[in-house]
């Protein structure tokens, strides 16, 4: 996979926690944290007003990503930058996940 093909497929969201964040190991060992982002803005398209609404599965693989991932409270604003991702990799299955590369916890201030 080259540089540039991997580039296209980045996403940065902006929400709050819906439930706690949740953390597991995988049989290799590696943390895996998990939780749901709803989405909630005010969008142009085409010109004219557009609600956007949308809840995503953020999955947060490491260390240091899980330890944020479980420390995430419900109804904490975040923004997550990562790739997405079909939630498993069943032929036919389309749903979608957020690989998370960064987790900001938002000031509410």
């Amino acid at each position: 996979m080259t540089a540039a093909a991997s580039a296209d497929n980045w996403l940065v969201i902006a929400g709050q926690v819906v439930g706690a964040g949740e953390v597991r190991v995988s049989p290799a060992g590696v943390a895996i944290g998990r939780f749901l982002l709803d989405h909630h803005s005010g969008q142009l398209e085409a010109g004219f007003p557009r609600e956007a609404r949308c809840r995503i599965p953020v999955i947060a693989c490491g260390e240091s990503l899980a330890d944020a991932a479980r420390r995430l409270l419900p109804g904490m604003p975040v923004r997550v930058r990562g790739f997405v991702s079909r939630a498993n990799s069943r032929e036919g299955e389309y749903r979608l996940v957020l690989h998370a590369a960064h987790i900001d916890v938002l000031n509410t201030e």
